[in-house]
């Protein structure tokens, strides 16, 4: 029966142990009844949760940043004037279960991006033969789904400009941005439909719908505009920290603007089990899918445990941050998307660290996180192997053993 407005509410305290073996061994078993992690990620940093978390849970939740400046999404974004497409492209494919007969098919045309070294007859020609089903990368593709991806390139095809560089395209971005014009500029609806097709398990969604772009100050004044600017992959490392970071809605133009999340975004987000803010890059990716107003608004209204798991290994946009800095700029952002104050303990309760096995940028800080009001818990998160990251595995478990 539904709850009614007088019916009291109570909060129970549980112990719970970190990892909880026995909790993640049965949602093992029964990945359908698994909880529903939320995710404020984008990027390639959560690939492999993803790929772990669908063994134990299908009801995962992935807020993804769609202001992705670089790459062929940067191509897109200035030829379509649209939200980046990159980073829910590749959550889709990390969360699909591969098993199902065509899927590692659709994950290899998804992948595939056109070479670098051709020429742009060639590569229209190559476009071509996917179009009509020509190519062996969407011959191995079965029907209905190969009928579904043509006709969304066709619309593709149709809105390229004459002059668009098809060098290093990636055709899952080209599939989805089809989709996009299929559907009247709305990502929501293509997303959702290759989502049952691919059979992924979880849900996926932008943030925010809208055509906006990063950018920050940086402690010595300098002003950057796009994401591909902070990263440190396609330009130059950051020279000095990161002081400020808001949106805009050009890359010409730094002043600042705002857009609020969707009720149906506000609503995943009151659903979530435990609410996790993940590694990956501090501020283009994390910091990013705060800014919008009514994330922490929603973040203050959901009753369930909520964590950071700071990076293990070294992020060029985390300069002249602690562990404790990090937390601290972590707060400050979700309490600036709320429309009205809130209390730090609905916002954060859990740092994650692991003090003997990770390699900070930075000496853990642990006191001062402490100070901030919120708990540390020091369990083994890296890789044996690679110290600088985590492992998967260990994450995954942790996070159900709090659900």
């Amino acid at each position: 029966m539904p709850e009614s407005k007088s019916s009291p509410r109570v909060t129970i305290a549980r112990t719970v142990r970190l990892p909880d073996p026995s909790r993640a061994a049965l949602f093992r078993r029964a990945p359908e009844l698994g909880p529903r992690l939320l995710f404020f990620s984008g990027g390639t940093a959560l690939r492999h949760l993803s790929e772990t978390l669908i063994e134990y849970t299908a009801k995962s939740i992935h807020l993804i940043t769609p202001f992705d400046s670089g790459g062929s999404s940067a191509v897109l974004r200035r030829a379509f004037a649209m939200p980046a497409v990159g980073d829910l492209r590749n959550r889709i494919m990390a969360l699909a279960d591969r098993s199902i007969t065509g899927n590692p098919a659709v994950f290899d045309l998804f992948a595939f991006r056109l070479p670098k070294d051709a020429s742009q007859d060639e590569l229209v020609a190559r476009f071509g033969r996917l179009i009509s089903g020509e190519d062996p990368l969407i011959r191995r593709v079965p029907d209905p789904l190969r009928k579904i991806i043509r006709t969304h390139l066709r619309f593709f095809e149709a809105r390229r400009p004459k002059d668009f560089d098809l060098r290093g395209a990636s055709i899952g971005n080209c599939i989805l941005t089809g989709g996009y014009f299929n559907y009247n500029r709305m990502l929501d609806p293509v997303i959702y439909l290759f989502m049952q097709l691919v059979e992924a398990r979880g849900v996926v969604r932008p943030i925010v719908n809208a055509d906006l772009h990063l950018a920050c100050q940086l402690a010595d004044g300098q002003i950057l505009i796009g994401q591909h600017r902070m990263t440190g992959k396609e330009a130059a490392p950051i020279a000095s920290p990161i002081t400020k970071l808001w949106l805009t809605a050009t890359l010409d133009d730094p002043t600042p603007v705002t857009v609020r999340i969707r009720e149906k975004t506000d609503k995943l987000i009151r659903q979530a089990d435990v609410i996790c803010y993940p590694y990956g890059s501090f501020y283009s990716s994390l910091l990013a899918n705060l800014l919008p107003q009514g994330v922490g608004d929603a973040v203050v209204a959901t009753n369930c445990p909520k964590v950071y798991i700071p990076n293990l290994g070294h992020d060029p946009e985390q300069q002249g941050l602690t562990v404790a800095g990090q937390t601290a700029r972590l707060l400050e952002a979700l309490q600036t998307g709320c429309a009205r104050s809130c209390r730090r303990e609905d916002l954060l309760h859990f740092v994650v660290v692991d003090s003997k096995g990770a390699r900070y940028d930075a000496p853990l800080d642990i006191a001062a996180v402490r100070r901030l009001g919120v708990e540390v818990v020091d369990v083994p998160l890296a890789r044996d192997d690679n110290p600088g990251q985590a492992d998967s595995r260990k994450v995954a478990e942790l996070l159900l053993s709090l659900a």
